[in-house]
Order: structure tokens, then C-alpha cells, then sequence
């Protein structure tokens, strides 16, 4: 079977599993329109949602049988229209571990000045410049508490700090055995919150969530950070306050486009912390990524797929 791994970034899909058997291309810039380089391959593996498998583009792709993702969930597949042209959709599991590490990451570098000060270090500059912000008694607040969500609250209250959490359907039941407090609605939420923490499933329900109106309930002292999904947030709500300074900053590690343009005005913000989508960039997930999607594709060619996705 003629099989296409499309971004692979980091050059590591053919070392993280055993492809034998397969004819395997990879792919490791990402390509805007993949239709010319796809139009041969049978099997398509994709990590994540970094290129959308839209109804247009797998209408160009005559020849593809299997669509393999990474994950149990991609936002950016035409699940439907794949089902219309025939094409399987089968998916992966992930790292048993959720991946806070690049949550903390980013509230700690936006609370010690990591930007500010590191760039001052390597240009010679000021030694010392900034006063970091103390987590210790602080406000945690997180707008989703699933897994993800409950295990970035724990690391909160062990640094001391006062977590409470909201999303639509979460009960006091749920937050309470973790020492958390539960926020009357997404207003409430920000207001209080000095870190606020996106954690929630891009869903119709959740797209734009937190708009113009939501963003003017943070305090000017307050930093946002968004390792979910961009579209959770309202992007050119979110670039006013920032510009003209009414937060004090934002970690992102998601984008509307990716990967970001060049001349994007997040690339230019000081109190802009961003990553280029690392939260799931692990060792562990790679390896049951990739792993698990050449067993999709065997479970595939045997007749018996497995991990489809609906």
C-alpha cells in the first residue's frame, strides 16, 4: 500500500515504529494544497490537525483508501465526506500522561519575564530588568476541567495558588473532591482569574467562547493562555487588548493558521509568549502515534479496521 506521512516535522516517523512492508513516503514540510503530492497514496497517516482534510480536498484525492490520524478526535477532517468517497478514517491513541508540561511552561515564563529577560542575556543587555510574579496565592483559573484541565489544577495547588474552574456543564461534585472552587460563569471565571488556563474541546459550542466581552473581564495584571485550540478565543479581540496592554500577556501555543505567517502580528508582540504548537510534541505520544497508526493500516489491508472514526 502506497502510504504518505504528511508533516512530519521533526523527521521522526520512520524511526518511531516499524513501517515494514509499506511503501512509505514522508513528507516533512507542511504543504498548504498536499492534492499534487497525494495524488498517488493509497494511505494517508496525518498528525493532528496541522492540514485540514476538507470535503474539496479528499474530492482530489481519487486514489485514497485510509486516512490514519493522530488522536481519537480531528476537528479537521471531513469525517462525512470521507465516509461519501469511501475513505476510512482510523485514529490513534495517545500518551496515558496528559501534557501539562507545556501549560506550565508558558504560565511560567510569562510570570518570571522569561522573554523580557533571556533576550536581555543574550544581547548583553541589563542584568536583571523585570520582577516576576508571585504564583503563591495567586488565582489559577481554567476554563475546561477535564483530564488535561484537572491535572494543570493540581500542579496550581501545589505551587500554592487558588484554583477555581468553569465550563457549561461542570458541577461543584466534580471540582470539589479536588480542592477547587467552581466559577458561576465564564465572566465570573476571568474576573477572577490572575492566570487563566483554555481547556476545553473546540466545539460549535465552545468556537469564540471567550470574545471581546469575556476578554474585558480580565484584569489588567491578568495572562491568558491558550494551549487548546485558537478558535476557542475570538484572535482579533484578543490581538486588541494585548496591543494596547488592557492584559499583560498571553501564552499561545495555538493558531488559526498554522504554522503562524511570518507577518502576523503575534510574531512581534513583548507580551506575547508562544510556542509553535508544541502541547502534544512528546516522546511518549509520538511513539503510540505512530505505532498504533501503522497497526490502523495493517488492521486496515487485513479487512478488520480498527479506531475508526464516525
Amino acid at each position: 500500500m502506497k502510504c504518505v506521512v504528511l508533516d512530519d516535522y521533526q523527521g521522526v516517523a520512520l524511526a518511531a515504529a516499524d513501517w515494514s512492508g509499506l511503501d512509505v513516503t514522508v513528507l516533512r514540510e507542511h504543504l498548504d494544497d498536499p492534492a499534487a503530492a497525494l495524488a498517488e497514496a493509497e494511505c494517508v497517516v496525518i498528525m493532528r490537525e496541522r492540514t485540514p482534510f476538507t470535503a474539496d480536498l479528499l474530492a482530489r484525492l481519487p486514489r485514497l483508501r485510509l486516512l490514519v490520524t493522530s488522536g481519537m478526535r480531528n476537528a479537521a477532517i471531513d469525517l462525512a465526506a470521507a465516509r461519501d468517497r469511501g475513505v476510512t478514517v482510523c485514529g490513534t491513541g495517545s500518551a496515558k500522561t496528559p501534557p501539562t508540561e507545556l501549560t506550565w511552561a508558558l504560565i511560567l515564563g510569562l510570570a518570571r519575564n522569561l522573554v523580557a529577560e533571556n533576550a536581555a542575556f543574550r544581547a548583553g543587555g541589563p542584568w536583571q530588568s523585570t520582577i516576576g510574579a508571585d504564583l503563591a496565592g495567586r488565582t489559577l483559573g481554567l476554563l475546561g476541567f477535564g483530564h488535561l484541565g484537572r491535572s494543570v489544577g493540581r500542579v496550581g495547588k501545589a505551587f500554592g495558588m487558588d484554583v477555581v474552574a468553569w465550563s457549561p456543564n461542570l458541577t461543584a461534585d466534580r471540582t470539589g473532591p479536588e480542592g477547587v472552587r467552581l466559577a458561576s460563569g465564564l465572566h465570573e471565571l476571568l474576573s477572577q482569574s490572575d492566570f487563566a488556563s483554555i481547556h476545553v474541546v473546540l466545539s460549535d459550542r465552545s468556537r469564540g467562547l471567550v470574545d471581546a466581552a469575556a476578554l474585558a473581564c480580565l484584569k489588567p495584571s491578568a495572562f491568558l493562555v491558550n494551549t487548546s485550540r485558537a478558535a476557542v478565543v475570538d484572535g482579533a479581540a484578543l490581538l486588541e487588548v494585548l496591543r494596547e496592554r488592557r492584559i499583560a500577556g498571553a501564552g499561545l501555543d495555538v493558531f488559526e493558521v498554522e504554522p503562524l505567517p511570518l507577518d502576523d502580528e503575534l510574531r512581534r508582540l513583548p507580551n506575547v509568549l508562544a510556542t509553535p504548537h508544541l502541547g502534544y510534541v512528546t516522546e511518549e505520544n509520538y511513539r503510540v502515534y505512530f505505532r498504533e497508526a501503522v497497526e490502523d493500516i495493517h488492521a486496515f489491508l487485513a479487512g478488520a479496521p480498527v479506531r475508526e472514526l464516525r
